[in-house]
């Protein structure tokens, strides 16, 4: 499963919500209506080094300046990492060599914010890299976080942000809690005045990582049976969802290799060779995030990443 392309599509597409929901008091910094997402950056590390490339980079206009140079235009990134480890040794270390690399690069203030999947820390806070020569503290830098394993479920769920309701599935509540919590949530998404592809993102995400074990399933079908769920069984059903059911009722992964080929083609106009055969080569969990991926694509190369 692709966790990354997952909620980079998510957040893509709920900018504004995520700000929001999380940080508040930063969203207030920026106008969230037309971010500017920055395609594909690549820190390296020359000549033959190990590459990273950054999550999600967005450019946006700020409320007020936050230069000191006044005559600067009044423009900052945010950086968003997403974060599947169940730890943050791996991704820690890092952050401050992201962040000069986007400060010197763009000559532009960067808000740091790593959104920790398997994490919980405090919910929501402010963490720090500190590094030291003996009694000298040399560097400090901070970023905000949040550890979603740490937040309440049943908050969230019931919140008036959609893309809170799909992250809940993520968050903490008692086991025996789920099966309702899920239905509910599911139903709501159902409901809620967004598009089909907003909805289809929201709900699928939900599905996915909603913990379940085999009791709690069993109550969770039975609980969507009701007529009152009616509508959860049927809320997937976007173009993506139908030609993913296609190759499923078919049995044959071809029809959804043929739909992604399709989708890319009518976005993109050609696709290389090289990507019709890299195509054929994905597994249908691949297949599945590719196509729901393609909406948000700004080019076929943020899809097929180099190996």
């Amino acid at each position: 499963m692709d966790h990354d392309q997952r909620f980079k599509e998510m957040i893509r597409e709920f900018f504004p919500q995520f700000m929001n929901l999380f940080f508040e008091i930063y969203a207030k910094e920026f106008d969230l209506t037309s971010p500017q997402w920055l395609d594909k950056e690549i820190l390296p590390n020359p000549p033959e080094g190990e590459r990273h490339i950054l999550d999600l980079v967005a450019k946006l206009r700020t409320t007020r300046s936050l230069s000191t140079n006044a005559a600067e235009e009044c423009l900052a990134l945010v950086h968003v990492e997403i974060e599947s480890q169940d730890r943050t040794t791996v991704l820690k270390p890092r952050l401050p060599r992201y962040y000069f690399h986007l400060r010197d690069k763009h000559r532009l203030p960067v808000l740091p914010i790593v959104l920790y999947l398997r994490v919980g820390m405090e919910g929501i806070g402010t963490d720090e890299v500190v590094e030291e020569f003996g009694p000298l503290q040399v560097m400090r830098f901070r970023y905000l976080y949040v550890g979603l394993r740490s937040l309440d479920a049943l908050q969230y769920s019931r919140g008036d942000n959609w893309l809170g309701v799909a992250l809940s599935s993520l968050m903490h509540a008692n086991p025996d809690q789920w099966p309702l919590l899920g239905a509910e949530a599911l139903l709501r998404l159902a409901d809620a005045p967004i598009n089909d592809h907003q909805r289809y993102l929201l709900s699928d995400c939900f599905q996915a990582y909603i913990p379940l074990d085999d009791v709690g399933v069993e109550i969770f079908e039975r609980i969507t049976k009701a007529e009152t769920y009616s509508k959860v069984k049927a809320m997937n059903k976007t173009p993506y969802d139908k030609g993913i059911a296609l190759g499923v009722e078919t049995g044959k992964e071809s029809a959804l290799r043929d739909v992604a080929i399709a989708l890319l083609e009518s976005k993109f106009r050609s696709v290389p060779a090289s990507i019709v055969e890299r195509i054929g080569t994905l597994s249908y969990p691949e297949l599945r995030t590719l196509t729901i991926g393609i909406h948000s694509a700004a080019t076929i190369e943020e899809l097929f990443p180099a190996s």
